[in-house]
């Protein structure tokens, strides 16, 4: 296991900067997922830690050395690519000891590990398949396999179930979290998926255009979101929003929305008039017939355990989700409330968060 340090690291290629000046510390045995929209500079961060990606400027410190100039095959580390990368012509068996019979460890401790990783990743009945012979889940679990039977101080997994479908995804992710649990292994792990973050993570990177966003515990991150990118990006569904103007009288926080209805909030270090944009997640929001705000219904999608509801205040989209079997129809108006402590408060043009 080791820790990991990047200070401000920085990459351009000519003159595009694809990661600015970024700094990160990474624990010993800390789960840590890079999560982002596509090109924000994930994938690239997690090839500079490879080693595949040379650093422009900043330093790379692994265990407290600096490895900016140490070639990947020398850093001790695992990578677990979105493509399987297995021979086909090889056994379950022959693909996880490649590695080692080529590096030329000793043959009987190479064959400790592969019966190690087979047990941890269930794949003992079957290392004398061929890939072709595996589901997709378990040709990922050979991938993994082959990653372990180095014993690197750090793996790195960059979108590893991308290639799976919904269900293998699920059952992948707690295979995962579970191999975290029982290996205690520094792991960095890349995804544009956010429910993969949210429930494999010790720890959510949140990226977008080279610099980071926010990082915290997943959770940190869903109930206090430091800009309105983040609180868009984490939540499924995700936050609605909407524009105001924000008041402040007598001690009385609120916001006036664009039809002049007002919502109770926290109080912010504004002063009155200054243009806000309001934050709900779908779950806050309460059926109330005395409630401020106007929801004109548009699409209504059962899941099963919970509705979701498609629909407007005023010109803005919003999506709320409800538990009950109370349908409402499309095309109809309800009436909605939310609590003051529910509403987040971000700058209008800068999209910082502003309640503390």
């Amino acid at each position: 296991m080791a820790t990991l340090e990047l200070k401000s690291i920085g990459k351009r290629f000519g003159r595009q900067t694809v990661i600015d000046k970024l700094s990160l510390s990474i624990e010993d045995g800390e789960f840590v997922v890079l999560v982002g929209p596509s090109g924000c500079g994930k994938s690239t961060l997690l090839r500079m830690i490879a080693g595949l990606e040379d650093i422009t400027s900043g330093d790379l410190l692994i265990d407290g050395q600096v490895s900016n100039r140490i070639p990947p095959q020398r850093r001790d580390i695992s990578m677990v690519f979105q493509s399987y990368a297995l021979f086909p012509h090889m056994s379950v068996r022959d693909n996880i000891a490649f590695g080692p019979e080529v590096r030329g460890e000793n043959a009987a401790e190479t064959a400790r590990r592969i019966d190690k990783a087979s047990r941890v990743l269930n794949l003992s009945d079957y290392l004398d398949r061929k890939p072709v012979q595996l589901s997709g889940g378990q040709r990922q679990r050979v991938a993994m396999g082959r990653a372990i039977v180095r014993d690197p101080k750090v793996f790195l997994f960059d979108e590893p179930l991308s290639n799976l479908d919904a269900k293998l995804r699920v059952q992948m992710r707690t295979e995962i979290k579970s191999l975290h649990q029982k290996l205690g292994t520094t792991i960095v792990y890349v995804t544009h998926d956010q429910i993969e973050a949210m429930t494999m993570a010790d720890r959510i990177v949140v990226m977008n255009d080279g610099v980071i966003e926010q990082a915290g515990t997943p959770l940190e991150l869903y109930d206090r979101p430091a800009s309105r990118f983040v609180a868009s990006f984490i939540g499924s569904p995700s936050m609605g929003f909407m524009n105001g103007i924000y008041e402040d009288s007598a001690g009385q926080a609120l916001v006036r929305l664009a039809d002049g209805t007002c919502l109770p909030v926290s109080p912010c270090r504004l002063g009155s008039g200054a243009a806000v944009t309001i934050g709900i997640r779908p779950e806050c929001f309460r059926r109330d017939a005395q409630g401020p705000l106007t929801f004109d219904v548009a699409v209504v999608e059962p899941t099963g355990p919970e509705i979701h509801v498609f629909g407007h205040v005023g010109e803005s989209e919003i999506r709320t989700v409800f538990r009950d079997r109370d349908l409402p129809a499309a095309g109809t108006r309800l009436s909605l409330s939310v609590d003051a402590r529910d509403v987040h408060v971000f700058e209008y043009e800068s999209g910082r968060r502003l309640v503390s």
